[in-house]
């Protein structure tokens, strides 16, 4: 990669970075320029603003997708959707995911459509709920100690086997009896027909795509971007410069105490020459046999656009991240917690740096929780730093 002349430049004025441009970066951006009034240079090695949320348009069919995997905004927080309500637009998309299992189709969470559907019955709530009970009580599983047992004492083994267990196993690339139960603390079911799949007061796409959101949170001229563009602590920065770094926290230290685990995602694109391919955004493939987990079809998010006579649709498939992959899972065994509480400690002596976002604490955060965590990460610990320098 050719040095990038625009960092090389910024490096001997500016004294605030922010390494990753993705949600919480981006906020936090947003934040030191608008709030703070203070010149800020954005670092991201990607050759676009926006991390995992990115959308752009196709150039064959002209719709919009989202580059890394399909991504709804959703939040009950009344504080974090008037603050994105200032650079975007939701629209009406309410999110519904269906799953094949065995070349039928289920509504997906598990709701009464599902139950009434899988067993051939035609129960009401309270029915429903006594005859899941009585599906669990098949299954003495009074202390469950692994993923599958879990599992099967909130749903019964039938609902488990057809819509957890293969889906699981391609997500993990392991057998559910081997994943700790705490994976599945509760599998939401729904006595009634309710098929939407967040209970958020807020959701929706938006309107104008995450492409235009992110422009319009980094637009501000205190705001200098530097794409294609790695950090590297071998950088001359000055001792005095704030550094905000939201890449994986185990990067930062260059992996000297080991590496923290990821699973990643692999796409596979296909247009199609048809209107509608599945009928809905995400469906779920719960075979174990079928080896992608999902497929999306992107048209779906945008009902208010006009039709296209083409689709674009997206395969996705799991795997373990090697070197060089993008990390999209933690994979929160015991041991990676450790190694992560460890870099943690070594995180805490670095005077200049502040870690955050999904990458650098670890752990997956939804769009929402990554906008909270950046607006008190701001508040509670950039500001204060900025406001004594």
């Amino acid at each position: 990669m050719l040095p990038n002349l625009g960092y090389i430049f910024m490096k001997k004025y500016t004294k605030v970075f922010v390494v990753g441009a993705g949600m919480f970066g981006s906020v936090v951006a947003e934040r030191i320029a608008n709030d703070s009034g203070i010149p800020v240079t954005v670092l991201d090695k990607r050759a676009h603003i926006g991390g995992n949320c990115w959308s752009e348009i196709c150039p064959v069919t002209g719709i919009e997708y989202h580059k890394y995997g399909s991504h709804i905004f959703h939040t009950s927080d009344a504080v974090v959707y008037e603050y994105i309500s200032k650079f975007m637009s939701l629209n009406s998309y309410r999110h519904t995911v269906y799953t094949t299992y065995q070349g039928r189709v289920y509504s997906m969470p598990i709701n009464l459509d599902t139950i009434n559907t899988y067993y051939g019955v035609n129960l009401g709530p309270e029915e429903a709920r006594k005859f899941i009970a009585g599906e669990i009580d098949r299954d003495t599983i009074a202390d469950p100690q692994n993923l599958e047992d879990k599992a099967v004492s909130l749903i019964g083994r039938p609902l488990y086997e057809a819509f957890i267990k293969g889906y699981t196993q391609k997500q993990w690339e392991c057998p559910p009896r081997e994943l700790p139960a705490y994976i599945i603390t509760r599998l939401p079911v729904r006595y009634s027909y309710n098929n939407r799949y967040f209970s958020d007061t807020y959701e929706g796409v938006p309107v104008e795509g995450y492409a235009h959101f992110f422009h319009s949170l980094l637009k501000n001229y205190r705001i200098s971007l530097c794409l294609n563009t790695n950090f590297s602590l071998s950088d001359e920065i000055e001792d005095d410069t704030l550094i905000v770094f939201t890449g994986p926290i185990d990067e930062y230290f260059s992996h000297r105490l080991g590496r923290l685990e990821w699973r990643t995602l692999d796409f596979e694109y296909d247009i199609l020459d048809t209107q509608d391919y599945q009928g809905t955004a995400v469906m779920n493939y719960a075979d174990v046999e079928t080896k992608y987990t999902r497929v999306h079809e992107f048209k779906h998010y945008h009902p208010e656009r006009p039709p296209v006579p083409s689709t674009l649709i997206c395969r996705e498939y799991s795997r373990y991240a090697g070197a060089g992959d993008t990390p999209y899972y933690p994979i929160n065994t015991e041991k990676n917690q450790a190694l992560y509480k460890a870099y943690r400690e070594l995180a805490a002596a670095q005077q200049g740096v502040v870690f955050g976002g999904r990458l650098g604490s670890y752990k997956y955060l939804d769009m929402d929780d990554a906008v909270k965590a950046a607006l008190v990460c701001y508040d509670q610990e950039i500001k204060p730093r900025l406001a004594k320098r």
